[in-house]
């Protein structure tokens, strides 16, 4: 039998992050001004963020080096272990080979920390002393609350209501770490008093947190904004999971024939997938990638590929990008980091271009395939990373039809151990399905901004 672990070791680290848009065919449409309509430049984003994250926002270089400052605190979990699910297999009997490279073993439990350090990094640079930001399921706002600890910044999350509620010790947790963390829409924001007033018991959505924390940032001239996913320099930063899952997939002696991560706001696919599509795009593989998404909020499978709002309020620039329309309310699902109505713009450019492929898999099925996983491999996923769990089961028992020995690899975002309630949920039968109904997704599409028209 193979190994079980493939590891690196903290001298093989990446010293530069994968920047996509230097080998993608067609880069997306620019971003729009709120206001003017025009396309945004390095001075409209000066209110909320720093110099050095707008230069790699908007960067066409290859490789963007990572300050060594930033490097030091990687090197607490970086690199994380790949594993090939040997037990898995065994309960599928498929000829499949399943790896599996392991997020959760950061100290926030997920990927997120692999943004939230360098955020917090540029932020520190350039004299900022206080961090805004949204999250849903909790994990990027435990990411944030690190960085920001790390650093010696202030942090503030507004953290989406359903989850608030749902997953009460990830809001224990960014506390711990100095966080203060308001149930989102709060009364803390003009934005959030707004969605209460005409809408008291709103669950919540990562769309008017995300307007929350803007609003909040912008109102303070010490204050920035830093977002968990769906920007580019969010994306670049994820790279390091791809680039050493590469180098480990190589010490394995095999190359993935598929390469598969949930997606939401599209940070741990991008992450993931990005220096394969490369070997795609460059060197010409057949590697199939595959973004997967709840069908109760599925942007990539049935969104519109169209000009729309990051947020709720419209203080974001209008990005290109799959869309529900920004005032959509996805359903209160347990995988509460999915429940978000866009994607990244890159992500969905290459949808939209058939370099990617997108699914949509309902909540049921997906814990269903966590608790397979869980009894096989050891480890509770979180519901998100457990999307890619249902995807990788699927893509092995199609090897098992076919009699082909093909290699799965996906990306095992986070744990699911501040998750818990939600499986105590499962196991009682008490989770139900939410599939979007077309009247629903019209309604929502309906009111797209008017620059769609034009």
């Amino acid at each position: 039998m193979s190994e079980t672990k493939i590891l690196l070791s903290e001298q093989e680290l990446p010293v530069c992050w994968y920047n996509i848009q230097a080998d993608m065919p067609r880069l997306p449409r620019p971003p729009l001004h709120p206001v003017t309509g025009k396309p945004v430049g390095p001075d409209d984003l000066k209110a909320i963020f720093p110099m050095s994250l707008i230069e790699q926002e908007m960067s066409r270089e290859r490789w963007i080096e990572i300050p060594e400052e930033v490097r030091n605190i990687y090197r607490l979990w970086r690199p994380s272990p790949l594993f090939r699910a040997h037990r898995l297999e065994k309960v599928l009997d498929t000829p499949a080979r399943i790896f599996y490279k392991y997020e959760g073993v950061s100290p926030a439990g997920s990927h997120k920390l692999n943004t939230a350090v360098p955020q917090a990094y540029f932020n520190k640079k350039e004299g900022i002393k206080r961090l805004t930001t949204e999250t849903g399921a909790g994990q990027w706002g435990v990411a944030l609350s690190q960085a920001c600890n790390f650093f010696g910044l202030e942090c503030t999350v507004y953290m989406v209501k359903v989850s608030y509620q749902q997953k009460p010790y990830r809001r224990s947790m960014m506390e711990i770490f100095g966080a203060e963390v308001y149930a989102s829409p709060s009364e803390h924001t003009a934005a959030g008093r707004k969605i209460l007033s005409s809408e008291p018991d709103s669950p919540g959505s990562l769309g008017i947190a995300i307007s929350e924390a803007v609003e909040d940032a912008a109102g303070r001239e010490d204050t920035n904004y830093a977002l968990g996913s769906v920007l580019n320099h969010v994306l670049l930063h994820q790279t390091v999971i791809g680039l050493e899952a590469r180098e480990q997939m190589a010490r394995a002696g095999y190359y993935p024939d598929v390469v598969i991560a949930c997606c939401g706001g599209g940070s741990n696919f991008g992450g993931l997938a990005f220096p394969f599509v490369h070997d795609r795009l460059v060197e010409g593989t057949k590697v199939r990638l595959v973004a997967v998404e709840p069908s109760a909020c599925p942007t990539l499978t049935r969104g519109r590929f169209a000009y729309d709002f990051g947020d709720v309020a419209g203080l974001t620039p209008l990005l290109s990008m799959y869309t529900l329309g920004a005032e959509f309310m996805p359903p209160g699902i347990h995988a509460g980091g999915l429940r978000y109505h866009g994607d990244s713009p890159l992500v969905s450019q290459l949808v939209h271009d058939g370099i990617v492929e997108a699914r949509a898999f309902n909540q049921t099925d997906v814990f269903k395939s966590a608790v397979m996983f869980a009894r096989s491999e050891g480890i509770v996923p979180a519901p998100e990373s457990a999307h890619a769990i249902a995807c990788a089961i699927q893509e092995a028992l199609a090897a098992r039809e076919a009699g082909e020995a093909r290699t799965i690899l996906f990306n095992l975002s986070g744990h699911g151990l501040l998750d818990l309630p939600s499986y105590d949920a499962y196991l009682a039968g008490k989770l139900e399905d939410y599939p979007l109904p077309e009247e629903e997704l019209a309604r929502s599409l309906a009111r797209l901004p008017g620059v769609n028209r034009e």
